[in-house]
């Protein structure tokens, strides 16, 4: 199929993807396969203005990169060959979803847009997807249900789905979530079609990629002479592991520097216990601390050794032994957090938290318990957090809290009760099997206190 065009159809028009995988695509392009090329649409309307910049501009942007000594590269984009305009049908995401010429569809959607609960099944009692249940298509369920049926209506090739964000064995819960989707809306046919044709690979994904902020246009301006409306920047580090099970062909981008392996699970499990839950850590902490970016944490002792003490005396002991040397990605990952140059924000990092405690922390908590441990370095994280969403319910947080996960109004409830602590660690959405036995409670209350302590300046 050398030569044949083939379309990566990216669903997510975020700055990650942009400094991600558009990034690796325009590698192999550069190397001289143009076989693959990108289309970029979204399932909400909150990027328009984004995808209208980059239609102006002919789909090009440019990609700063930032490494740790404060070099900065600049590089043209061209991956992108359409965007797609938005509305409430996704007529342009479906059709494009659906022709035979589309071969991947990739997505990130992040821990919430799965909408799982604590035991991996899908949350029916969350609106969005109660409206996709009944036919909308708000969710990546919905709006891949709505490619697919149009693809099968069509002739039924095959294609592969792509999770691309920090789940854990994300091609397989999402693969499991869309399949209890389907069957919830009775749709046999389709999910018949899938069990043959179309393939749900998990992958791990790392670049930090903050929020464009005002001043990347001025530079790019004056480093390349171009007036770009949408350029992204991001750290110099990139990594991509892919399982290698794909059902209609792929780039082959292990000639730019992506590992197709056989099983991602250990490079899934190091990047998010190690990098995500200690860059949440970071975020919770600064933020606490009257810090306003995720380096000034980074570079404060007392808060990096909060995030090196979990690493080293919780998530190592657990994933040990591994392909990875986790040392030296610890020291690596938290080298990278310091970088002043990347500005990235806490709000960005901190938000979300109610997705991240039980997919990122819980199973740390959980293994060292069934160890015989007690994991008293990890349980600072949740810790953290609950003073967090204390300083959440009194107004007193810095910025605005995104949290998809988060029921509100429950959550001001628990923090207003007699023991807001006590609520907070018998709360099964945030901490499974662990939520309300002594043994965790009483290392919460205790981890607490050590954390009002650090932050009174007694610790």
């Amino acid at each position: 199929m050398s030569g044949e065009a083939k379309t990566w159809l990216h669903v997510g028009a975020g700055s990650f993807h942009r400094a991600h995988q558009a990034w690796y695509l325009n590698r192999l392009i550069r190397a001289g396969d143009a076989d693959w090329s990108i289309a970029l649409g979204n399932i909400r309307d909150d990027v328009t203005p984004t995808l209208e910049k980059l239609a102006r501009q002919g789909h090009r942007y440019t990609l700063e990169t930032v490494d740790p000594a404060g070099g900065r590269e600049y590089e043209l984009i061209t991956s992108i060959k359409a965007t797609l305009p938005w509305d409430a049908d996704l007529t342009a995401l479906v059709a494009r979803g659906a022709s035979p010429e589309t071969r991947v569809i990739a997505f990130t959607v992040t821990e919430a847009g799965y909408y799982l609960d604590t035991k991996l099944r899908l949350d029916r009692g969350n609106p969005d997807l109660r409206a996709d249940l009944a036919g909308a298509k708000t969710t990546v369920y919905g709006a891949m249900a709505a490619i697919l049926r149009r693809r099968l209506s069509l002739g039924g090739a095959p294609v592969t789905l792509l999770s691309c964000d920090n789940v854990r064995h994300n091609g397989e819960r999402f693969r499991n979530g869309f399949l209890e989707f389907l069957e919830l809306r009775g749709e046999k046919d389709l999910s018949a079609w899938i069990a043959d044709g179309v393939s749900c690979p998990s992958c791990m994904v790392d670049r930090i990629t903050p929020r464009p902020g005002p001043d990347i246009a001025g530079r790019v301006l004056a480093r390349t002479g171009f007036a770009d409306l949408a350029p992204v920047m991001s750290e110099s580090f990139v990594q991509w592991v892919i399982e290698d099970r794909f059902a209609a062909g792929r780039p082959a981008l292990e000639k730019v520097g992506v590992e197709m392996v056989a099983d991602v699970a250990p490079y899934e499990e190091a990047k998010i216990r190690i990098l995500n839950a200690s860059h949440s850590c970071i975020a919770w902490a600064g933020t606490l601390a009257g810090m306003s970016y995720i380096h000034e944490g980074a570079l404060t002792p007392a808060i990096r050794d909060l995030a090196w003490d979990y690493v080293t005396r919780d998530v190592i002991p657990c994933l040990t032994p591994s392909p990875l040397d986790l040392a030296a990605y610890r020291d690596t990952t938290l080298a990278r957090f310091g970088n002043p140059n990347i500005l990235d924000t806490n709000q960005r990092v901190a938000a979300d938290g109610f997705s991240k405690i039980p997919a990122m922390v819980g199973p740390t908590l959980v293994e060292r318990y069934a160890a015989g441990a007690e994991p008293a370095a990890a349980a600072m994280l949740p810790a953290l957090f609950f003073l967090f969403l204390a300083k959440w319910r009194e107004n007193k947080l810095p910025y605005a809290y995104r949290d998809g996960a988060m029921d509100a109004d429950k959550t001001r409830a628990l923090l207003d009760s007699a023991d807001p602590l006590g609520a907070f660690a018998a709360d099964a959405r945030l901490f499974g099997q662990l939520a309300g036995k002594a043994e965790f409670a009483a290392l919460l209350r205790r981890s607490v206190a050590r954390a009002k302590a650090w932050l009174a300046g007694e610790g």
